[in-house]
């Protein structure tokens, strides 16, 4: 089947408004997709799931030695709360997260380089840090052309322990660490809730093996102040695409598709998905297709393998002869993939990352001048050839198993403990 990327660039502009999880954006988002399948002759199931979710009250961050300044940011929702009227603390820049840069941290605020993820906190937390700030944008950055957008504090954080937490533009980061800052003050007050999102899915039984599942998924929800179209309403045509393709050739396999909702706030719609199956269910599935971020015009393509090692030769080979560039290798990609993967699902992530000056993913600037029905295409065109050789093997090529060295990444990225 050729790929229509021309249609595919026309569904991404119909989603190309912010769609944060639990709005009535991220609704609308969805009915949209339900729409384009329903048009195919395919039914469309949306399934919903509770969200905790939370609201800022108050976020305060000054520095008070050696001299006094307030600066602008957001809190993290769902994080720690200080007590009322704040609290101060000496002040300390994280660099890396090694022991030489935690051998102080104990009881001090900090300021870290790049994202808190599940190993970066509970590092922090075994140091005994009080609180942290993340930053965000560039040095280069102007009031006029950057946001300060807010975050949550994701479930596989907060399960850890809690602790404030505050994000700030990066220039204002700069001179904050130029200024020799010493001590600080921080005040935080969230309000925690729950909010509804939904999972839309579709399937299309297998004629030989409707037993055997290949799942293929992409999520539809977008940050604050981005229009979501590389990250990811194109992953989200992407699925369409492959969608169509076995709406006219039945696979021997049953494929089943999902659009995920809530992904960026912690793949709230995946874990749901995964979590809802019982054992049974889960041992149909034999494999996982993923689709997270695409169409950038200046970009390159990869293949990123969540399961056994052989599989990226497959790629490998499979590229080659189809004439598809692509980077392959094996590893955990921060994408609805991992809660399938943590459940002994393998699976695949396709992706088509931003050149060099052009990955603005969580923007204002991920908007669909960037991207190309062009490109669209011809990733699309390489995911549809390879889940068509895949659901329709004689033989399921890749092994149902999670080998070792992804499990040990998987705990790493899901904040577990190391296994002994």
């Amino acid at each position: 089947m050729a790929v229509d990327g021309l249609h595919q660039f026309e569904l991404v502009e119909k989603m190309g408004f912010v769609r944060m999880s639990g709005t009535e954006e991220e609704r609308r988002a969805a009915q949209i997709l339900v729409d384009e399948i329903e048009a195919m002759g395919v039914s469309a199931d949306t399934r919903t799931f509770e969200v905790k979710d939370g609201t800022v009250i108050k976020a305060v961050f000054e520095v008070i030695a050696p001299e006094r300044k307030e600066y602008t940011v957001t809190g993290y929702k769902c994080a720690g709360c200080t007590k009322e009227g704040g609290e101060d603390y000496d002040f300390i820049y994280i660099e890396q997260f090694d022991e030489i840069n935690l051998r102080n941290a104990r009881g001090k605020f900090a300021l870290i380089n790049g994202r808190a993820t599940a190993d970066v906190y509970r590092k922090m937390l075994d140091a005994g840090v009080a609180g942290f700030m993340t930053m965000g944008g560039t040095v280069k950055d102007t009031l006029e052309d950057s946001d300060l957008d807010t975050r949550k504090m994701r479930e596989s954080l907060t399960k850890l322990g809690l602790m404030p937490a505050f994000h700030i533009r990066m220039t204002d980061a700069l001179e904050i660490l130029k200024s020799g800052a010493t001590r600080v003050h921080i005040e935080l007050k969230t309000k925690n809730h729950v909010h509804i999102s939904q999972n839309v899915v579709a399937e299309i039984k297998g004629t030989k093996y409707p037993d055997e599942i290949v799942a293929f998924g992409a999520h539809y929800d977008s940050v604050e102040f981005s229009y979501g179209v590389w990250d990811n309403a194109a992953g989200s045509v992407t699925i369409m695409e492959i969608l169509r393709h076995f709406t006219k050739n039945p696979p021997a396999r049953t494929v089943r598709f999902i659009w995920f909702g809530s992904e960026e706030v912690g793949l709230l719609g995946s874990h749901a998905y995964v979590d809802s199956l019982t054992n049974a269910e889960a041992a149909k599935h034999v494999f996982m297709v993923n689709c997270d971020v695409g169409g950038s015009i200046l970009g390159s393509n990869g293949a990123h393998i969540t399961a056994d090692e052989s599989l990226c030769k497959y790629v490998e080979y499979m590229a080659k002869e189809l004439g598809y560039s692509t980077s392959v290798r094996q590893g955990v990609m921060s994408s609805d993939s991992v809660p399938f993967a943590d459940r002994g699902i393998p699976a695949i992530n396709f992706a088509r990352g931003g050149g060099q000056g052009m990955g603005f993913m969580h923007t204002r600037y991920d908007m669909i001048s960037l991207i190309s029905a062009e490109a669209l295409a011809v990733v699309t065109d390489f995911a549809v050839a390879f889940s068509d050789r895949l659901v329709n093997a004689v033989i399921f090529p890749v092994p149902r198993e999670i080998p070792k060295n992804i499990k040990d990444e998987l705990d790493k990225y899901l904040g577990r403990a190391p296994q002994k």
